[in-house]
């Protein structure tokens, strides 16, 4: 196996085992790397963990007074600590100033065996295991409960230049150790719990979200009895802190397939504890303009945000924007009304971010786009002074990110055109009285 390893990372393994300590690189790390060697793409892990038999006391003597080749260590000249150790959980931080967010802070675990997990979500007691196997029969997913480790390591090219040879590393001797079957479920992209998966499930309730965000992200299959067990304990995602949750549906709906996430979390029942109010519009019809039911044209607008690689707020903006039409809708068939769906979906919105602990900026922001979603504007019959106005109530901020918002509700429509003729002559309209005093 030819592996790039990043410097940070190369030396602080080097420095454990030089001092007689056992290290290992583990969980997702090692899953992207095995990934981007099986597939030929450059998929770069978005954190580095290492695994050691030193114990976290030991790993705070050792490296005190680090300092990384990326650069001298804050603490030079300055009485900061090279290590962050807050947790009970046997990790300790190492500082590297990487220049890269990945590598600023390593993650050091001891090996560790968990007990009894009464609250759903911690262990009751952390105990230290004795070698790596120990360590990797806790883990959630069998692609994440493998490890790497190394004979030898090597650097090519010394004499290069530090910012050049930062990720420059390549290793050999690499051996991994996988008694899950992990590389077989990566290959046949299966995502799977190690061992029983209601136990698994009911130790630490988050994994029953993990799954689908593992799914989304990677493009895998959830297997057929960990999916069965993901759908009888969904309930237990109740007793979870709503930060946690926030964490990982936003890493689903910043996904490439955040759609077939959110699809995903209904299908598994776990909607109903994360956004129930998104699960209204499931089987809701629409007027003759929409060709598909409330929920679905929510996923297709998220889907097309998505796909355009659009930020958090304009994701959330397009998921939640007809949030309310299940409870404005007045009469059925191609007739039917939402009256006000955006200023009730505005206010269901904030509710919904409010919950979930997201911040106040992006509460803010997504609930002013709902709220402004519905907008109506037609060449020749919007004056300047409309358009004026528009601009007042959106506000020239927010103007582009409406539109893109505007963009995913007309795809998750079914129409073939997200910027029609209008949209073009309203933001030409826009510029032309943007240099016009708004207000007085």
């Amino acid at each position: 196996m030819n592996v790039k390893i990043p410097n940070e990372v190369l030396e602080i393994v080097k420095k454990l085992q030089n001092n007689g300590y056992q290290a290992f690189l583990v969980g997702g790390c090692v899953r992207d790397l095995i990934r981007s060697e099986a597939e030929g793409l450059p998929i770069k892990p978005k954190d580095w963990d290492i695994t050691t038999n030193a114990k976290p006391e030991e790993i705070q003597k050792l490296f005190s007074d680090f300092r990384s080749a990326a650069g001298a260590h804050p603490s030079a000249g300055e009485d900061k600590p090279a290590t962050v150790y807050e947790n009970t959980f046997g990790t300790v931080g190492v500082k590297t100033e990487s220049e890269d967010p990945s590598l600023k802070i390593i993650e050091i675990t001891s090996f560790r065996l968990e007990g009894k997990y009464t609250d759903k979500r911690h262990p009751d007691e952390i105990k230290f295991a004795k070698t790596v196997e120990e360590d990797l029969s806790r883990r959630d997913f069998t692609v994440n409960a493998m490890a790497l480790c190394h004979e030898t390591w090597e650097l090519r090219n010394k004499t290069e230049k530090k910012e050049n040879a930062r990720s420059i590393f390549h290793g050999s001797g690499f051996k991994i150790i996988d008694p899950y079957d992990g590389q077989k479920d990566l290959k046949n992209k299966i995502i799977r719990t190690v061992g029983d998966p209601e136990t698994r499930f009911s130790e630490d309730a988050l994994r029953l979200i993990r799954a689908i965000r593992f799914a989304a992200e990677l493009n895998f299959k959830i297997e057929e009895k960990t999916a069965a067990a993901v759908k009888k304990e969904a309930e237990l995602l109740a007793v979870i802190a709503k930060e946690r949750i926030r964490d990982e549906l936003e890493k689903i709906i910043m996904s490439e397939r955040a759609a077939e996430g959110i699809r995903k979390l209904k299908e598994s029942n776990l909607l109903s504890w994360v956004i129930p109010e998104l699960g209204e519009g499931i089987g809701v019809g629409q007027n003759k303009h929409h060709i598909y039911e409330v929920f679905e044209h929510n996923v297709r607008a998220l889907d097309y945000a998505a796909k355009n690689n659009y930020s958090l707020v304009i994701r959330l903006a397009s998921l939640l924007h007809d949030v309310a039409k299940p409870r404005t809708k007045k009469g059925e068939g191609p007739d039917s009304t939402f009256y006000n769906h955006e200023i009730v979906g505005a206010k269901i919105t904030n509710q919904i971010l409010n919950r979930l602990h997201f911040p106040k900026e992006i509460i803010e922001k997504t609930t002013h786009l709902v709220r402004c979603h519905l907008f109506y504007y037609n060449v020749g019959e919007v004056t300047e002074a409309g358009v004026r106005r528009f601009l007042r109530r959106v506000g020239p901020e927010n103007i582009n990110d409406l539109i893109k918002v505007r963009e995913a509700d007309r795809i998750g429509s079914g129409v073939p055109k997200a910027v029609p003729y209008k949209i073009r002559h309203l933001l030409f309209m826009v510029e032309k009285v943007k240099q016009d005093p708004l207000s007085p």
